[in-house]
């Protein structure tokens, strides 16, 4: 049996393993890769190259390498290493006509709002918009200076952990000043032995407030709410006196909904029970929203009722989707096409989504549906979830019409998750994946690299991850040069190959098929590795996803 940590889940003692072959599904892992810091800071995961649309007429999909493989079919040769081939063409990129770096940033500067312009330099002084990418969380200049900072929270360095996300939450919606650490998570990397001086049983989130150190996430928000008053200029999310005995019974009912989630989630279905009970918990926190009038739990404010159910709340649509079929969170459109199963529930993760403290933290189905598995050991997938599976992959659209990670991108990944309307446009999200890649460039060619490299010895838990694996440092220049194409074309906004598209892709062949193929390789790594929250926002991870897909198809057509 796989250990499961009381960092992430703690699993009802009836649960077992989830009785599902390992290497379909145990593996799963999301992006480990961070934007926004050295290539070699988090642990990396490496997981089949999914999405896409099969090509049987391109040169790779008769070989040992298919980047548009079924998850099935890709899981064998993405875990094996690369036979080599790579070439270095540092020289053929130099000659071309793609875009270098200081042009792109040039572009990417002059179609930039003001604030997005401001981003780097807020980031820097823990200020502006809410971001994963905050080590220092200052708000306002005008109010916080680094003095004023009695907190800091250690959380996971991928934005997996359920429970730093509602103590993250908090911290965001109280607006208290706050220092990051980001720990590795046990199924991806190792911790640092200075944390567990700290934290004997390594388990996060871990916070120290006013120089005492608490380990419990519930503690740290407790104790958050008790510091850090109205009375100092905070916002309070507690619960008034006369709301105590619902806030109590609606955690209860969490608790409730969180075991028949696991039942359900992680073990054999028989009978059909697991679901029922699961429905049955749900029902009712559905008839609590209702009898409160929809949006927020209690009292109609945001308040730590509403974080307790939040990190878990948006597990459970995003992963009984994918894995059994099974659907509670519904896009606008189809909302309004007459779909009313739970509107108190999609009220009230309509209401969550207005606050930027959730935003921030909120993450996507595809990161989640493969950061469970090797957290929990195992989901089992059933036969409904199939459509919703390859949707969320980017394996093929619900529709049938093509693969969900191609151009155009269906609204609302076709009806599989609603999009984050809030983000902005497509050519905002397009700017957010330029910014993100632009920015930690040489760091992020190198990781992608690995994709050609050799797999690291040992492992870690989770088995895709793979923290000690090697780049194959000679095919650098060659995806450095890909990648300077996918941020012009995504400044471009036309989703067609021309261009530094067709220009990148024609050099890359020009290197011979075992190149080709390790560069194929090192952009589909990166391509199934963007974490969100982690590395950009959902609208921004769909637009980079679909650019790098597009660059593969043109480098493997005939």
């Amino acid at each position: 049996m796989f250990r499961i940590h009381r960092e992430t889940f703690v699993r009802p003692s009836r649960l077992r393993r989830a009785s599902v072959p390992i290497l379909a599904v145990g593996f799963l892992a999301s992006a480990a890769l961070s934007f926004s810091a050295s290539s070699g800071s988090a642990a990396r995961s490496r997981r089949p190259s999914v999405p896409g649309t099969l090509r049987p007429s391109s040169p790779l999909s008769a070989g040992n390498f298919n980047p548009f493989s079924s998850l099935f079919d890709g899981i064998a040769s993405n875990v094996m290493p690369s036979s080599g081939g790579a070439v270095d063409q540092k020289e053929a990129f130099g000659a071309s006509s793609v875009p270098s770096w200081e042009s792109i940033s040039g572009d990417l500067a002059a179609a930039q709002t003001p604030s997005e312009r401001e981003f780097r330099g807020n980031l820097a002084k823990g200020l502006g918009s809410p971001s994963p990418l905050h080590d220092l969380r200052l708000y306002d200049a005008a109010r916080f200076s680094e003095s004023d900072v009695r907190v800091t929270f250690y959380r996971d360095s991928a934005s997996w952990c359920p429970y730093c996300q509602k103590v993250w939450l908090m911290l965001e919606e109280k607006g208290i000043p706050y220092r990051v650490e980001r720990i590795n998570m046990r199924c991806y990397g190792d911790k640092p032995r200075s944390f567990a001086r700290l934290q004997p049983s390594g388990a996060i989130p871990v916070a120290t407030i006013d120089g005492v150190t608490y380990r419990q996430s519930n503690d740290i928000m407790y104790k958050l709410e008790e510091s850090f008053t109205e009375a100092d200029g905070y916002r309070s999310v507690g619960w008034d006196k006369a709301e105590t005995d619902d806030a109590r019974r609606l955690l209860r009912l969490e608790r409730g909904l969180f075991s028949a989630w696991m039942n359900w989630l992680t073990g054999g279905d028989y009978g059909g029970m697991a679901q029922k009970s699961f429905v049955k918990a749900l029902d009712e926190v559905e008839r609590e929203l209702a009898r409160n009038g929809g949006g927020f739990f209690v009292g109609g404010r945001p308040t730590i009722v509403d974080f307790m159910y939040a990190s878990f709340l948006e597990r459970m649509a995003a992963s009984l989707l994918y894995f059994k079929g099974f659907r509670f969170r519904h896009d606008p459109a189809t909302r309004a096409g007459g779909d009313t199963s739970y509107p108190a529930l999609n009220a009230w993760f309509d209401a969550m989504e207005t606050l930027p403290s959730y935003r921030v933290t909120k993450s996507d189905y595809y990161t989640h549906c493969w950061d469970l598995p090797p957290q929990l050991g195992g989901c089992v997938p059933e036969k409904g979830g199939a459509p919703f599976t390859a949707a969320i992959n980017g394996e093929r659209r619900l529709d049938g019409t093509g693969g969900s990670w191609d151009l155009p991108l269906q609204p609302h990944n076709g009806g599989a998750e609603p999009d984050w309307d809030w983000c902005g446009d497509d050519a905002a999200a397009r700017r957010e994946a330029v910014e993100r890649l632009s920015a930690n460039r040489a760091a992020i060619v190198r990781f992608a690299a690995r994709g050609a490299g050799k797999a690291g010895i040992p492992g870690v838990m989770a088995p895709l991850s793979d923290p000690g694996a090697k780049p194959d440092e000679l095919v650098g220049p060659a995806v450095d040069g890909a990648l300077r194409a996918v941020c012009a074309a995504m400044l471009e906004g036309k989703g067609t190959a021309t261009g530094a598209v067709a220009e990148a892709a024609a050099v890359v062949r020009g290197g011979g098929k075992g190149h080709t193929d390790a560069v194929v390789r090192s952009l589909a790594y990166l391509r199934d590795r963007v974490g969100v929250p982690r590395d950009m926002r959902l609208p921004a991870a769909r637009q980079l996803r679909a650019h790098l897909n597009l660059v593969i198809g043109e480098i493997i057509r005939d």
